[in-house]
C-alpha cells in the first residue's frame, strides 16, 4: 500500500527530492475549523470519535476533499495510546487532556505498560480504510513525544509553567527517565501500528518542548525522542519532528533523528535550515494568525516562506502551528491554491 504514494510531492519533498511544486498540508486540518466536522462530532466525545474507524476515516478525508492538500493526517489525539494502556484520561472541551491520577512516584510509572497492536485495533482499521480511499494521497500518522506526554501525566493536564514536570526532571532524574522510557515505548508502538497499516509518514509532536532550555532538552528529553525515531528507521518512511517555540532547540531536535524538522512561525525557514544543517528537509511555517489578515498579506507571506524554504534540502509548506478553530475554510482552500501556483511558477 505504501508503495502507491512513494512518488507524491509530499514524500518527495520530505526526502529532499525535486518536486514540480511545493506540497502543503495543515496541522489540525482534520477537525474543528470545518463545519462538516462539527456536525459529525456534535454528539460524540473526542476520544470516542478516535475509537470509531468510520468517523476517523470520514474526518480525515474531509479536508483532503475540501482543500486539495497534498497529504492527509490521521484524525486522532496524542493521548489515545495512553488511554489504550489504561491511563484514566479525558479530553475536556476548552481545557484539553486531563489525567485523573497524575504520576508522582515509581509505582505510578510502573503501572504504565507497553502498547500492543491489539490495544488499538481501531487505529489500524482506520488507517487501512483511509489508504484504500486516499489512493495516491499519502497519509501521515502521528504520536506524542515522550516529554509532551510526560508533561500531561505529571501536571495532570495542560500547564503554562510545567513546574511539576521540571521539578521531577531535576529532583528525581531516575524517575523521570524511567517515565520517559516507558512513554517512548508506548509512542513507538503506536506509530508502528500506523505504519504497518499503511501510513506513509509519521510526525512526532513535542508540542511543549519549547518550555525547555537546550541543555535540559539534550539531557532529559532528546535521548527518548531519539529512541522513537531510531525505532522507526527500519520502516523507511519519512519522520517529521515538530514543537512550538523551539527555535533554540532546532539543532538538538534535528539530532534526535528525524528526516524533516517542523518550524513554527518564529524562525524563518532559511535561518532554521542553517541551524539544523543541510541534511534535513523543513516544514512550515506561516503564522496561523495571518489566516485572518486577507489574501494580499497571505500571498506576500507565502512568497517569502517559499523563498526561504529553498535554503533547505526539501520544503513542505504548513502553518507554524495548528489551524485555529475559527479559521475560514475558504481561506485555507485558497492558501493551498496559492502555494501550488506560486511554487510551480
Amino acid at each position: 500500500m505504501v508503495a502507491m504514494t512513494t512518488n507524491s510531492t509530499f514524500l518527495r519533498a520530505c526526502r529532499g527530492e525535486s518536486v514540480p511544486r511545493t506540497p502543503v498540508w495543515f496541522m489540525r486540518q482534520a477537525g474543528r475549523s470545518l463545519p462538516e466536522y462539527r456536525a459529525l462530532r456534535a454528539d460524540v466525545q473526542m476520544l470516542e470519535a478516535c475509537r470509531r474507524p468510520d468517523l476517523v476515516t470520514e474526518i480525515t478525508l474531509q479536508p483532503v476533499r475540501r482543500h486539495k492538500v497534498d497529504a492527509a493526517v490521521l484524525f486522532s489525539d496524542i493521548v489515545v495510546p495512553l488511554r489504550a494502556v489504561g491511563v484514566d484520561v479525558e479530553i475536556k472541551p476548552g481545557v484539553g487532556p486531563v489525567i485523573a491520577e497524575p504520576i508522582r512516584d515509581k509505582a505510578d510509572v510502573e503501572r504504565l505498560r507497553a502498547l500492543e497492536p491489539d490495544d488499538v485495533p481501531y487505529v489500524a482499521e482506520a488507517v487501512r480504510q483511509l489508504v484504500g480511499e486516499l489512493g495516491e494521497t499519502p497519509l501521515i500518522g502521528f504520536g506524542g513525544a515522550p516529554f509532551t506526554l510526560a508533561s500531561y501525566l505529571v501536571e495532570g493536564g495542560p500547564s503554562k509553567s510545567y513546574a511539576k514536570t521540571k521539578a521531577m526532571m531535576h529532583a528525581q532524574p531516575r524517575l523521570w527517565h524511567a517515565l520517559c522510557e516507558r512513554l517512548a515505548t508506548i509512542t513507538l508502538g503506536f506509530l508502528r501500528v500506523q505504519v504497518a497499516a499503511g501510513a506513509s509518514a509519521i510526525q512526532l509532536f513535542d508540542s511543549w518542548a519549547g518550555s525547555l532550555s537546550d541543555v535540559d532538552y539534550r539531557t532529559h528529553v532528546q535521548p527518548h525522542s531519539a529512541r522513537v525515531f531510531a525505532g522507526l528507521a527500519d520502516l523507511s518512511v519519512p519522520r517529521i519532528h515538530f514543537g512550538v517555540g523551539t527555535g533554540e532547540l532546532l539543532r538538538s531536535m534535528a539530532e534526535a533523528g528525524p528526516d524533516v524538522v517542523g518550524v513554527d512561525w518564529r524562525v524563518p525557514l532559511d535561518v532554521a535550515s542553517s541551524r539544523i544543517g543541510p541534511d534535513f528537509a523543513v516544514q512550515g511555517n506561516l503564522d496561523p494568525a495571518l489566516l485572518f489578515a486577507g489574501e494580499d498579506v497571505i500571498e506576500e507571506q507565502v512568497r517569502r516562506i517559499l523563498a526561504e524554504g529553498k535554503a533547505a534540502k526539501g520544503h513542505v509548506f504548513n502553518l507554524g502551528h495548528g489551524v485555529p478553530p475559527d479559521a475560514d475554510p475558504g481561506v485555507l482552500t485558497a492558501l493551498v491554491e496559492t502555494v501550488h501556483r506560486l511554487s510551480a511558477a
